[in-house]
């Protein structure tokens, strides 16, 4: 039985700061996004600070694809954001890939 490709769009890049200030726009945004693509590519690789709201937001848009049987998956993770899922104890049952830079000289 052959296997049907889900429809991939480039990834939604997060450059702003995802915090309780953009947490409204930003959840808008996802969530548009989620609807227009069967499988969502986030990067977060520019996100600075995210507190509680952007880790919510980014719950939210994975609940939602299992919800309606799409894919939606952080490609790129800020150090903010690594720290974050880091301090949550949640890096695993995210399950996307957490790439970990080389540290600077």
């Amino acid at each position: 039985m052959a296997t049907r490709k889900k429809k991939t769009t480039p990834p939604l890049v997060i450059a702003e700061d995802m915090t309780i200030y953009n947490a409204a726009a930003q959840k808008q945004r996802l969530l548009d996004a989620l609807l227009a693509t069967e499988r969502l590519e986030i990067d977060l690789s520019a996100v600075n600070e995210i507190d509680t709201a952007g880790f919510q937001l980014l719950v939210l848009v994975k609940r939602e694809a299992r919800r309606l049987d799409k894919e939606a998956q952080i490609v790129a993770h800020s150090e903010a954001v690594r720290d974050l899922l880091d301090f949550y104890n949640m890096a695993a049952a995210f399950g996307d890939p957490l790439l970990i830079p080389a540290a600077r000289a």
